[in-house]
This record gives structure tokens, sequence and C-alpha cells, in this order.
């Protein structure tokens, strides 16, 4: 009976995952993007 737990929060976590990956992509690249712009006098 504990795989059966263990399984369910192991889906609950990947679904969970996929969809935040989902949400927040756009967020992400956006975020890559303004940090790549900035590295050339910020950092360095």
């Amino acid at each position: 009976m504990d795989w059966l737990i263990v399984l369910l929060v192991v889906v609950a976590v990947v679904v969970v995952g996929g969809w935040a990956y989902r949400t927040f992509r756009p967020e992400i690249d956006r975020a890559r993007r303004i940090r790549r712009a900035n590295r050339g006098g910020l950092e360095r």
C-alpha cells in the first residue's frame, strides 16, 4: 500500500512540474534575455 502513496506523490509532482514549466517558460525566457542583454555592463 505504501508504494501506491509514493506513486501518487510522484505523479502529482510530475503534473505540477509540467504545469509550472508550461506556465512560467515565457517568463524564464524573458528573464534569460534580459540577463543576457545586461551581462555586458553589469557583470565583469
